[in-house]
């Protein structure tokens, strides 16, 4: 049986001299990068809430970042026992906690859009794929296989005609509805993303979400195939507000970098949101 968490556990609170690049999660008792963990804290209400930038106030207890581990903690009662205390926790933390990964996403991939480093519907996406515009290519979760596979065409055969192998990231983490909601259009199954710093953030986040996702027992799916971006003319072509905003996302794309590195045959598992 796997051991509760106790008050040694809790940090001292955000950025703080003891902060530590590794944490042990309150419900494995294994120790891993913090990268890999969500922090929790109690609110003023004594309300638990998941800490997921790090900045929040207070001591803080730290799970797994997956769905299926903050389920356990939430069953198993870790945070009133992590926390010494009476605390307030909501039977739909761990679904809440991915919509707020999935609202991340959202926000990143319209940042994206408006720094016209999206492009979107089915001609657009192969023209970009073909004039070798495109770093990843993004499908609705629930489109259909029919233009999915036609893409993947495409895309399979610019990479033979190129010079070395060069395999395109292919994202389903968000749905149709979440795609027009981000983009501001409707209907919206296919899109581009483009080189440029709000795109990887963008790509991060997905990244961290496909993590969350991808530790369930097997019903969750998958959402990412393919290698990391590699844009390397992206540090020419950046300004300096586009280089400030890179540096204020650094966070997000170091932990996604072991999604990263393991995402390269996701996509047989499915999809996330079917």
């Amino acid at each position: 049986m796997l051991a509760a968490a106790d008050a040694a556990d809790l940090d001292d609170g955000p950025r703080t001299k003891k902060s530590a690049t590794e944490r042990m999660c309150a419900v494995t008792r294994q120790v891993r990068p913090t990268d890999e963990l969500i922090r929790f804290v109690v609110a003023p209400t004594g309300e638990v809430v998941a800490d997921l930038k790090r900045k929040l106030p207070g001591r803080g207890l730290w799970v797994t970042g997956s769905r299926a581990m903050v389920e356990q903690a939430v069953r198993r009662r870790v945070f009133a026992r992590g926390f010494k205390r009476d605390v307030k926790v909501a039977p739909t933390l761990a679904a809440d906690i991915e919509r707020l990964l999935v609202q991340s996403v959202c926000d990143a991939l319209a940042i994206a859009a408006k720094a016209r480093q999206v492009v979107s519907g089915f001609g657009k996406v192969g023209s970009a794929l073909k004039a070798g515009e495109a770093v990843a290519m993004l499908h609705a979760a629930d489109g259909a296989a029919d233009g999915i596979r036609k893409l993947g065409a495409l895309s399979r055969q610019i990479d033979g005609n190129a010079t070395g192998s060069r395999e395109f990231p292919v994202i389903t983490v968000l749905n149709s509805e979440e795609l027009d909601l981000a983009l501001g259009r409707s209907n919206v199954i296919h899109a581009a993303l483009l080189a440029g710093p709000a795109g990887r953030t963008f790509l991060s986040r997905c990244q961290i979400l496909v993590r969350y996702r991808l530790a369930d027992d097997g019903n969750g799916t998958a959402v990412i195939a393919g290698p990391p971006i590699k844009t390397p003319n992206d540090a020419a072509d950046d300004s300096p507000a586009d280089a400030n905003a890179a540096d204020e996302d650094a966070a997000d794309e170091d932990a996604a970098d072991e999604v990263c590195a393991n995402a390269h045959n996701v996509e047989r598992l499915g999809r996330l949101n079917g």
